[in-house]
C-alpha cells in the first residue's frame, strides 16, 4: 500500500520549511536510513532520511519550494510490486482522512465526529505524540498493537516497520475513547509575524523614492517574531557594571605563549564564557529559565553565545561549560561559529541553555542592551575594552583597560539583588582570571 512522505518537523519550533533539494527521483528504490532530500529550516539546511523501504512513486513538492508546512505530503512511497496507480488511491485515502497519514490525539480531539481516521493510535504518556512511520502505523493497526508500548529504533526514536513486526499485540484504546478521556492540552496560539504599519501604508510613503524590496527568509521571520515576543512579554531590566581587564590581558598573553606550540590562541571571549559558566555555578538561582507557569533551574552551565551570520544570527550552546578548560571552550566555540556561518548546526547545538552572551566589543561598540532570547532568564551584553582614566587603589589617577557589561534580566525569573550577585561573580572571575584554572 502506498504511503505518503510528509514534511518533517526537524526541530521543536519548526512550522514550515523549504524543500531545497531532492536527492532521489521518481522510480528510485530507497532503503530505510537513505537520505531523501535536503530541507531548509529557519536556522539550517538538514538532511531528511527515509524511514521505510519502497519506491518513490510520485514527488508532490518540487525542489526549491518554500513555505511548505510541517506534515504536508511531499512525496508518495510505493511498496515493492505496486505501480503508480497506487499513488492516486493513496492521495484519495489521505484526503478522506484529513490529509495526513499520522494522526495525533490533538487532531482527533478537534476533528468532527463523522471524520474518518487513518489509524487508531493511543497517545504517549501525558498526551505527547507517538512518532512512527506510516507503514509501522498500518502494521500496528493490523496486529492490534499499542504503539505507546513499542520502543522505536529509527532516527530520533521513531517507530519503524522492524519494531512492530516482532512486537506482541496489546489492547489499543479506541481513538474516540482517547479523545474523550484524555484530550490534548490546548496549544497556545503561535506568535505571528509582527506587522507594525500596514505594508500598503509603508509602500505609499515611499512610492516616489527608489528602493528594492527584500523578501524575508525563514531566519529573518523567526528573529522578528521571537524578538517582538521577547520585548512584548518579558519584563526586562538592566544591570550595568565595568570590569578592569589588565590582569586578564596579561594572563591571556602568558597563556597564549605557552599554548602556541599546540596551535591554541585564547580570546577574551573565551575567558568571558568561562567566567559566566563559573558564575552560574556560584549563583545557582540565576541559572534558570521561564517555562510558562513555572521556572526551571538548571544544574549544568549551558552558555549560549550569539554568532552573527548572513541575514541573522545563531546562538550555539556550549554545554557543561563550567567543566571544560579554556582551551577546550576556545576550540568548541571556533567550531560552532564556523558551522553557524555555513548553517550546518544541528538544532540541539543552538537550542537550550539558560543564559546567553552577546559580544559586540570586537566591533568597537562600547556598551549596549541585548534582548533576552526566550526562554533564557538573562543575557550579557559585552562592550569593547578601552583604556580609560581610573582611580587607583592608592587614590591616584591611572590608566586601565575597562570593559562595559550590561546584564539584561527577565524579572519573572531573576530579581534585582540576585542579578547583581550573578554579575558580581562574573566580574570577580574576570578580574582574577587565575581562579578560572582551578
Amino acid at each position: 500500500m502506498a504511503v505518503q512522505i510528509l514534511m518533517p518537523a526537524l526541530s521543536p519550533t519548526m512550522e514550515e520549511g523549504t524543500l531545497a533539494k531532492w536527492l532521489v527521483k521518481e522510480g528510485d528504490a530507497v532503503k530505510s536510513g537513505q537520505i531523501l532530500a535536503e530541507i531548509e529550516t529557519d536556522k539550517a539546511t538538514m538532511e531528511f532520511e527515509a524511514v521505510d523501504e519502497g519506491v518513490v512513486g510520485k514527488i508532490l513538492v518540487a525542489e526549491g519550494t518554500a513555505g511548505v508546512k510541517v506534515n504536508t505530503p511531499i512525496a508518495v512511497l510505493l511498496d515493492e510490486g505496486e505501480d503508480a496507480s497506487a499513488v492516486a488511491s493513496s492521495s484519495a485515502s489521505s484526503s478522506a482522512a484529513g490529509g495526513s497519514s499520522a494522526v495525533t490525539v490533538a487532531a482527533v480531539a478537534s476533528a468532527p465526529a463523522a471524520a474518518p481516521v487513518t489509524a487508531p493510535v493511543a497517545p504517549a504518556s501525558g498526551g505527547a505524540r507517538v512518532f512512527a512511520s506510516p507503514l509501522a502505523r498500518r502494521i500496528a493497526k493490523e496486529k492490534g498493537l499499542d504503539l505507546t508500548s513499542v520502543k522505536g529504533s529509527g532516527p530520533h526514536g521513531r517507530i519503524v516497520r522492524a519494531d512492530v513486526e516482532g512486537a506482541k499485540p496489546v489492547a489499543v484504546a479506541s481513538v474516540a475513547a482517547v479523545a474523550t478521556e484524555a484530550p490534548a492540552p490546548a496549544k497556545p496560539a503561535a506568535v505571528g509575524m509582527p506587522t507594525g504599519m500596514a505594508t500598503e501604508t509603508v509602500l505609499k510613503m515611499y512610492a516616489d523614492r527608489a528602493y528594492e524590496e527584500v523578501p524575508l527568509d525563514g531566519m529573518r521571520k523567526t528573529i522578528a517574531a521571537r524578538l517582538t515576543e521577547a520585548k512584548q512579554t518579558i519584563p526586562h531590566f538592566y544591570l550595568r557594571r565595568e570590569v578592569r581587564l589588565d590582569a586578564l590581558m596579561a594572563f591571556r598573553e602568558q597563556l597564549n605563549k605557552q599554548l602556541e606550540a599546540r596551535g591554541v590562541k585564547l580570546s577574551v571571549n573565551d575567558f568571558i564564557i568561562k567566567a559566566c559558566a563559573a558564575a552560574l555555578q556560584a549563583v545557582p538561582n540565576a541559572n534558570a529559565v521561564w517555562a510558562g507557569d513555572r521556572m526551571l533551574r538548571l544544574k549544568p552551565s549551558d552558555v549560549a553565545v550569539a554568532v552573527a551570520v548572513e541575514g541573522g544570527l545563531f546562538t550555539p550552546v556550549l554545554r557543561d561549560a563550567d567543566k571544560k578548560s579554556l582551551s577546550a571552550l576556545s576550540a568548541e566555540m571556533k567550531d560552532l561559529a564556523a558551522r553557524a556561518k555555513t548553517r550546518k548546526l544541528a538544532p540541539h547545538e543552538y537550542q537550550g541553555g539558560s543564559f546567553a552572551i552577546s559580544n559586540l566589543g570586537m566591533m568597537g561598540i562600547e556598551n549596549f542592551d541585548a534582548v533576552i532570547n526566550p526562554p533564557h532568564g538573562s543575557i550579557l551584553a559585552v562592550g569593547a575594552g578601552l583604556k580609560k582614566p581610573v582611580v587607583m587603589g592608592d587614590g591616584t589617577i591611572g590608566v586601565a583597560t575597562v570593559m562595559s557589561m550590561t546584564l539584561s534580566v527577565d524579572h519573572r525569573v531573576i530579581d534585582g539583588a540576585l542579578g547583581a550577585e550573578f554579575l558580581k561573580a562574573v566580574i570577580e572571575a574576570l578580574e582574577n582570571p587565575m581562579v578560572m584554572l582551578a
